[in-house]
């Protein structure tokens, strides 16, 4: 299916127009305009910072325009106060789930519009109404399943369809494959192609710009808060889209470890991994040396996450030794962890990497509280002045060290993540996902980073869904069903490596 082309008859599903939005000085949408026509999948890509979420919010109506005009299907757009209007207009996904997990699906569904009679709720009939939407829309789970028991790809999928029930079919999926693997994402785009050709419209946000290539037929890059580029995706380059994006030529820039010098081969043994099982993996051995950058990868079922995730304490291992420096790893400890000298960049910055309601010098500086002051307690100036230099260090955008990490961009906060990592001057550096979420240019600063302390000496363990990320590695080791089957030494060929991670043998 192919975008419509400008001037066509049809009128847009959606249309903003002049679109300007302020919070106080800051300037968070400035005359932004954008046009998705009926049944298209329309990209929506842009730096973190750039202006999406406000034009999300704007377009869903949880935030109201300045200045500039929004319409549906060529009628102005309901006030905020009408939300009901809104919901059979346009639905949000986000990245991370907006069900109540201790409801089951049907509950989900129907929430707050239970059918029955004065306070009683007709069970019977809200999951045969339950199961006959799920089934308009091929979506295959079970009603009386509880929603925290659902895959994210599932959870997703009720998502569509409970805004789907409204009458909506404007959809905007944001980052809707950030916690998927590979099958799954194939499966959502199948998905998407499917109700695309039911008359089902979306707006797609994701910073994988190659899945923009795959699934989207349009394509607008915002900027600094202004509309840069709309355009068929069949007429726009990636180094043209990346240009679009961060206002300079060149693309992202990684530095391939095939390029830089050969590994001194008696450098020490930073990292040794015996025999190692746990949850999702068994009998994995590696080692990770001083200057040495170890890629793991495979798909979400691969257990790739839960081996690094060990390694840091985060999980007690079956089975198998983790020696550091020669020295035996207390399992299941993260504070043993940080004594032996491992920092950590966790899979989900939100949950296990921050504490967004406090300052960045807090989170900057949590990990070396007991370097900073007897019993753990840091002065003020002490935990302010080590943030500050931190802000240099890593180019974190910020106001100062005090600022709230939760005011700060995705890309900013990973860098919050990774400078608390490398504060106590660890030995080895564990990433997991370490740019899952931010824009090209944070991730391109993020590994500039991890180049730089392999460098310095650091040995680097990566796990990763981006090959970008895994290009870093001196080796890339690639699990599937929970075991190591394939090394690649670096150079790889994308082909080769994606092959290994589905389990498949690569034609000649």
């Amino acid at each position: 299916m192919s975008a419509l082309p400008a001037g066509s008859a049809a009128v847009p599903v959606v249309s903003a127009q002049g679109v300007g939005k302020r919070y106080g000085p800051t300037v968070a949408l400035s005359g932004v305009s954008i046009t998705v026509h009926p049944g298209e999948s329309h990209a929506l890509v842009g730096r973190n910072g750039a202006g999406k979420s406000t034009l999300v919010s704007i377009l869903t109506g949880l935030s109201k325009t300045d200045t500039g005009h929004v319409e549906f299907g060529g009628v102005p757009a309901p006030p905020l106060s009408r939300q009901e209007d809104w919901k059979r207009a346009v639905a949000c996904v986000y990245q991370h789930a907006m069900v109540v997990p201790q409801l089951t699906v049907a509950e989900n569904l129907f929430l707050n519009r239970q059918s029955g009679k004065g306070f009683a709720i007709g069970w019977r009939r809200l999951r045969r109404q339950a199961r006959e939407l799920l089934d308009s829309w091929d979506v295959r789970v079970d009603v009386d399943t509880p929603a925290g028991e659902l895959s994210v790809e599932d959870r997703q999928f009720v998502e569509i369809a409970r805004a789907l029930s409204y009458g909506a079919r404007f959809i905007v999926l944001d980052e809707p494959t950030a916690q998927l693997d590979s099958q799954a994402i194939d499966r959502l785009f199948a998905r998407m192609r499917q109700m695309q050709a039911n008359g089902v419209t979306f707006l797609f946000i994701s910073h994988h710009l190659h899945e923009v290539y795959e699934v989207c037929q349009a394509v607008t890059v915002l900027r600094d808060a202004k509309h840069i580029l709309t355009a068929p995706v069949s007429e726009v380059g990636r180094a043209e889209l990346i240009d679009a994006m961060t206002g300079e030529q060149g693309g992202l820039s990684v530095r391939d470890a095939s390029a830089r010098e050969v590994l001194d081969p008696d450098a020490d043994e930073v990292l040794t991994v015996d025999g190692l099982s746990g949850d999702g993996f068994e009998d994995v051995t590696f080692r990770v040396h001083r200057g040495e950058v170890i890629g793991l990868a495979g798909s979400n079922a691969s257990g790739k996450h839960q081996v690094a995730e060990t390694v840091y304490g985060l999980r007690s291992p079956a089975s198998g030794t983790i020696r550091v420096d020669g020295k035996p790893l207390k399992p299941g400890d993260i504070p043993a962890a940080i004594r032996a000298g491992i920092g950590c960049v966790p899979r989900d910055r939100h949950h296990e990497g921050l504490v967004l309601e406090h300052s960045i010098a807090d989170n900057a500086t949590l990990s070396i509280l007991d370097r900073m002051g007897k019993g753990g307690l840091a002065a003020p100036g002490v935990r302010y002045s080590k943030a500050s230099k931190a802000l240099t260090d890593y180019d974190i955008v910020a106001a100062d060290a005090d600022q709230p990490v939760s005011d700060l961009s995705g890309g900013n906060q990973q860098k919050v993540v990774l400078a608390r990592a490398l504060a106590g001057d660890p030995r080895l550096l564990v990433l997991i996902n370490p740019t899952a979420g931010v824009d090209v240019k944070s991730k391109e600063a993020l590994l500039a980073v991890v180049d730089r302390v392999r460098a310095e000496g650091k040995a680097v363990l990566i796990v990763s869904d981006e090959l970008d990320d895994l290009r870093l590695s001196d080796r890339v080791l690639v699990l599937h069903a929970g075991g190591v089957v394939a090394e690649h030494r670096a150079g790889w060929s994308d082909g080769d490596l994606v092959a290994d991670i589905e389990g498949v043998e690569r034609g000649d």
